[in-house]
């Protein structure tokens, strides 16, 4: 059976605290990779910057992407992904504050496989974390091959 990795793309401290708490009480994912800004994201899906040389073992099975993101905005990371043989087909969850109708719009143009916003409410906010690691990580079939 293939690794669950999750790679959760997230500069709130608070939000990437609660996201991996979620996740974890409901063990969905076995490894959470955690990238603090948009660079840090690109750099380890692809092996440059502090990961060179260093591409993942294994892709992530799902990428939950925050939009509004340091160095590299979250609309840039999802056009390099979506961009590259390697990780065009890597679902990617848009988990984001952002009620704004042209982020949305942006996001499923760029590729988005979905777009949630964050629930403000500590209790739901928990739920949609473990809502969105249970469909994407255990229900969602991955094709074979793709790393």
């Amino acid at each position: 059976m293939k690794r669950k990795t999750l790679l959760l793309v997230e500069d709130n401290p608070d939000d990437e605290l609660l996201t991996i708490r979620a996740l974890r009480k409901h063990n969905l994912a076995n490894e959470i990779v955690v990238a603090r800004d948009g660079q840090q994201a690109l750099d380890y899906l692809f092996g440059e910057g502090e990961y060179e040389g260093q591409p993942p073992e294994e892709l992530p099975q799902v990428i939950l992407l925050d939009l509004k993101l340091p160095k590299v905005d979250g609309l840039e990371v999802l056009e390099r992904i979506r961009a590259d043989e390697r990780t065009r087909t890597i679902p990617v969850v848009v988990l984001t504050s952002s009620n704004e109708e042209r982020d949305i719009l942006r996001s499923y143009d760029l590729g988005a496989n979905s777009y949630v916003r964050k629930p403000v409410n500590f209790e739901q906010f928990l739920e949609a974390a473990r809502q969105l690691g249970l469909y994407w990580l255990v229900l969602n079939e991955v094709p074979y091959g793709r790393d």
